[in-house]
Parts: structure tokens; sequence; C-alpha cells
């Protein structure tokens, strides 16, 4: 499965939610990035059958352990690039 923006910031959601919280839902993941509960669901359900999270049986949302070392890849290489974009930015 592709990954998409929305399904990026949907994980790196649920990521930095899981630090904070330790549990999430989908409630919360719709009140941090302030969209729909339905919305959280399609996207749960996509990244779900993508293998990118699991949901328990007292629906909580946890990452899959296959897919971590690409999630953590990809933030810290995002979030690296995005550091470097603000720095040649703020030089010019």
């Amino acid at each position: 499965m592709k990954l998409h923006a929305s399904g990026e910031d949907y994980l790196e959601t649920i990521l930095v939610l899981q630090k904070k919280l330790g549990m999430v839902r989908s409630v919360d993941v719709a009140r941090h990035m302030e969209v729909s509960k339905p919305s959280v669901c399609h996207a749960v359900a996509t990244l779900r059958d993508g293998g990118f999270l699991m949901m328990d049986e007292d629906h909580f949302l946890h990452l899959t352990a296959s897919k971590l070392p690409f999630l953590f890849f990809y933030i810290l290489f995002f979030s690296s690039r995005q550091i470097l974009f603000l720095a040649v930015w703020h030089s010019l």
C-alpha cells in the first residue's frame, strides 16, 4: 500500500499521541487533528488494511511493529527536511 500525505499525518498524530497519552483512540486523533470522527474512522480502516496499525478489542490504536522502522525513518527524514527548509528560508 502506498502511503499518502493524509495517511502520514494520521500516523504521525497517532505516534505523537501515543507518546503523550500512552493509549490512543480514534476520538483522540479526531480532537488533535480537528477533523470529524468519520474521517478518522475511514483513515484508520485504510491504514489498518495497509498493515500500518491495528485496533484492539478496547478500540485503542497501535502502530504495527512491522511498519515502525519505516515510520521512524519517514518522520525523521521529513522533520529534518523541514528543518533544513526553514534554515534555508531564514538565511535568504
